[in-house]
């Protein structure tokens, strides 16, 4: 089962929205990527959430996972995300590390990494390059 992960700017613009969907429908298609994994961050993650969340209707086989970074506070807020993933081991990370933390998790568990990168600073672009000396199959949408 090939895995998909995402890093980008907090600030993506909405317009990337589809040219994701395309991104997507094309891993699901053709490279057999059918697990998701995605963070809660920025406006990059809540699009591709979003976009997840319609191509499940089209594509009832795949499974998405928000990876969250903090633990949630209380019953109510995990409500709130009902296909959230809590990594094992989260709860010994400093908070100051946990969006590192979590985006080695998703890292080390896909093989293909969508990004909308438009800078050389930042967690998105250290990820991002992580990736890509990894080996990774990386596509930058905001090219």
């Amino acid at each position: 089962m090939a895995a998909c992960t995402f890093f980008g700017h907090r600030d993506c613009p909405d317009t990337v929205k589809e040219k994701l969907r395309e991104a997507l429908t094309d891993l699901i298609e053709h490279h057999g990527v059918n697990l998701f994994y995605v963070g809660n961050q920025g406006n990059f993650d809540a699009i591709a959430r979003s976009v997840l969340g319609e191509l499940k209707k089209q594509y009832p086989h795949i499974d998405c996972g928000v990876v969250l970074a903090y633990m949630p506070e209380n019953k109510k807020e995990s409500d709130l995300i009902s296909d959230a993933i809590v990594p094992e081991g989260l709860e010994f990370v400093h908070p100051r590390y946990a969006i590192s933390w979590r985006n080695e998790w998703m890292l080390k568990r896909s093989d293909y990494v969508l990004i909308y990168i438009t800078h050389d600073w930042g967690g998105a672009y250290r990820y991002a390059e992580k990736a890509m000396r990894q080996s990774k199959w990386v596509r930058n949408l905001a090219e």
